[in-house]
């Protein structure tokens, strides 16, 4: 396995680490999402260059875009829950409420 792979599946599971572990703030939560993105972002990028293939796929494109509106519906929850709750503890989000 070559370092750069290496340091990929590194970041992305550190990243889903801290999404399944530190899950006090949404804002935290939306970081290691958009962590794990990037990294699946760069690896899907950088992988026909590690392959010396000369294909240019469509597929990290797609998934920036998707990662763009993801982050935009994170910011539009976290905008709504801080307005509604009064904060962005992800103790205080309860579905059974609402």
């Amino acid at each position: 396995m070559s370092f750069l792979r290496l340091s990929f599946c590194s970041a992305f599971t550190l990243s889903s680490l801290g999404l399944a572990f530190h899950r006090v703030h949404l804002v935290s939560a939306l970081l290691c999402l958009e962590s794990m993105m990037l990294s699946m972002y760069i690896a899907l990028s950088t992988w026909p260059i590690e392959n010396q293939t000369p294909s240019s796929s469509l597929t990290p494109i797609l998934m920036l875009t998707f990662s763009a509106c993801e982050a935009g519906t994170g910011l539009a929850m976290l905008v709504a829950s801080t307005r509604t709750h009064g904060s962005d503890h992800l103790q205080n989000l309860n579905l059974l409420q609402c």
